[in-house]
């Protein structure tokens, strides 16, 4: 009786890994990649390495079908090891790029992006300057426009004017010169902008022309709701901003996004819609808010993001399999955040995917719609904990469950550093000693500690709040797509559209 019931979770795992086989988008025809881009497409995952993209895989197939009860109740197993194929898994051509800048090993999105999109090395915060921030560099969109008369999409779930977008057209010394970065969103005359809002659309004084005002004059329609977007027509010429903003006026952590409200997808199908023509067109999409995750230690908005992009990604799909010989594909990453680890101590190396679940919602939305309350009327603890076993699904200490192999009960550890983490919190103490920040960073004590908690309790673990050194990994899908093949610089990204483009470096 043991043997057959062993046989069957073995079948049943065996069928679960073959249906993983397929991604949710068919890629049609050949991919020989044969043919000359004409249509080209960048996706940046930011902060997005492989243990982002990895975790997303797995979190999407712990529920697949074909896992049996036995594996799922087990007082020592853990998730299946089964995982369910991202839309850029099925790509023939995978490579990986190393990260570093000009001055650090642990990288900026400024510095990787203007690698990417330039071909140059910088040091972190300049944006498509050299290192003495006296020389300008010139982009792959802005060669394309030029040389090719193709049209430009920038398409970001952050704010528009922030690093990696602006690493597309704009030349400062400081990626926090936001005006001036706004000023040089509407000076590039690209086609197609969507995402968050502009950061200081009117400087730090609020005493300039708005840029929003500016990029009407210079002939955009500016959009702020889904129906204005949505009215767009192709040949139009567009700023849309989503009608929805969250923290820092970027768009919402998709484990937040509400049914009705615009996802990743839809502005890039929108985007293809308004860009499509004969001459070509350069599409850049950044899944910004992977990277906003990781520093703050949220696996589960991570996994939602990474997730969402691998949705958008499936738009580009979509529009290749009917110009398969016109359109190139790249999914990449500017570096990696958090130092993500799919493994940990605490859980005997086993993964238990499924408690993540019971995040209901992401950090940065606990922290605006609850954390701030709670400092407000100092909240109790025990106030606190009723929440945060509705929206996290931790339990306190003696309730009903277990504490191991994925359970949602506190240990007694758990709910201690709970209790130092809220009185740091009520207090609104913002000093850190060097423990602190080693456990806080300088995130809010309370939600990271909460994240960090459930995260170990799912398998998961993390070394940082900032950036770290791993290589990214680049798929390559469609014209010209062998380029891509194997490991090499992120700088190489530009050298090799330069070369399948045909455009000059100037």
């Amino acid at each position: 009786m043991k043997h057959t019931k062993i046989f069957k979770i073995c079948l049943a795992i065996l069928a679960l890994n073959i249906c993983t086989l397929q991604a949710e988008t068919k890629i049609q025809g050949k991919k020989d990649g044969s043919g000359t881009p004409k249509y080209v497409f960048v996706f940046v995952g930011d902060g997005m390495s492989y243990p982002q993209i990895q975790s997303a895989a797995y979190y999407a197939g712990k529920d697949a079908a074909g896992i049996v009860d036995v594996v799922k109740n087990s007082e020592n197993a853990g998730d299946s090891p089964a995982m369910k194929n991202l839309s850029f898994y099925d790509f023939p051509v995978a490579g990986s790029a190393s990260t570093y800048d000009a001055t650090s090993f642990a990288p900026d999105s400024a510095s990787t992006a203007t690698s990417i999109f330039t071909g140059y090395k910088t040091h972190s915060s300049s944006i498509n300057v050299d290192i003495t921030k006296k020389i300008k560099y010139r982009t792959i969109a802005e060669q394309l426009r030029d040389q090719k008369k193709w049209k430009i999409g920038v398409v970001s779930t952050v704010n528009l004017n922030h690093a990696t977008p602006a690493a597309t057209y704009a030349h400062q010394a400081s990626r926090k010169s936001n005006y001036a970065i706004g000023l040089e969103l509407v000076e590039s005359n690209f086609d197609y902008f969507a995402g968050g809002a502009l950061m200081e659309p009117q400087d730090k004084k609020n005493d300039k022309t708005s840029i929003y005002e500016l990029a009407k004059s210079a002939g955009y329609k500016v959009c702020f709701t889904q129906n204005d977007a949505n009215s767009l027509q192709n040949g139009d010429k567009a700023i849309v901003v989503a009608e929805t903003l969250a923290d820092g006026d970027a768009m919402s952590y998709d484990n937040d996004r509400k049914n009705n409200e615009w996802a990743l997808r839809d502005y890039v199908r929108k985007g293809i819609e308004v860009l499509d023509n004969k001459k070509g067109f350069f599409m850049m999409v950044e899944g910004g808010k992977v990277d906003w995750a990781c520093h703050a230690n949220d696996a589960r908005s991570s996994i939602a993001d990474t997730l969402a992009l691998s949705a958008a990604v499936e738009e580009a799909i979509e529009f290749y399999n009917k110009h398969p010989k016109e359109t190139l594909i790249i999914v990449t990453a500017d570096h990696e955040t958090g130092g993500l680890t799919i493994g940990y101590a605490g859980t005997d190396y086993n993964l238990f995917f499924r408690t993540l679940d019971n995040q209901k919602i992401s950090y940065a939305k606990f922290d605006s719609d609850y954390v701030s309350n709670y400092k407000k009327n100092g909240t109790s603890l025990e106030e606190v904990m009723t929440d945060v076993e509705q929206l996290f699904g931790l339990k306190l200490p003696g309730s009903e469950g277990s504490n191991k192999n994925g359970g949602l009960v506190l240990t007694d550890y758990e709910y201690s550093r709970i209790k130092t983490a809220y009185e740091k919190t009520i207090k609104n103490d913002k000093s850190r000693t060097q423990m602190e920040y080693d456990l806080y960073g300088t995130y809010e004590p309370l939600t990271i500690t909460i994240t960090h908690i459930l995260n170990a309790k799912s398998g998961l673990g993390w070394t940082s709040n900032s950036h770290t050194g791993l290589p990214v990994p680049v798929f390559a899908l469609g014209a010209g797509q062998n380029e891509f093949k194997g490991f090499y610089d992120n700088t190489e990204i530009y050298n090799k559209m330069a070369k399948l483009t045909k455009v000059v470096k100037d």
